[in-house]
């Protein structure tokens, strides 16, 4: 694997604690910080113009991102 793609893993996760579907939307907003309901309108969005290109992102994300591990979640909330 590439070394931009292994930084970017490992600092973006999915996280199924706020995840709607899938996590992705959500691990999105932890990595920008932001509200998990601004990327979902974005999607939705982005979604209606460009169907295909926006579920072939959300899918490759989903397939390449992991799980956000469990003890970085208490930390991230803590701060």
């Amino acid at each position: 694997m590439t070394k931009p793609l292994e930084k970017l893993r490992k600092r973006m996760h999915l996280d199924r604690d706020q995840a709607w579907l899938f996590g992705v939307c959500a691990g999105l907003a932890n990595y920008w910080h932001t509200d998990p309901a601004i990327v979902r309108v974005g999607v939705v969005v982005s979604g209606l113009f460009i169907t295909k290109v926006a579920i072939a992102c959300y899918l490759v994300a989903w397939l390449l991102l992991d799980d956000r591990p469990r003890d970085r979640v208490s930390s991230d909330r803590d701060s």
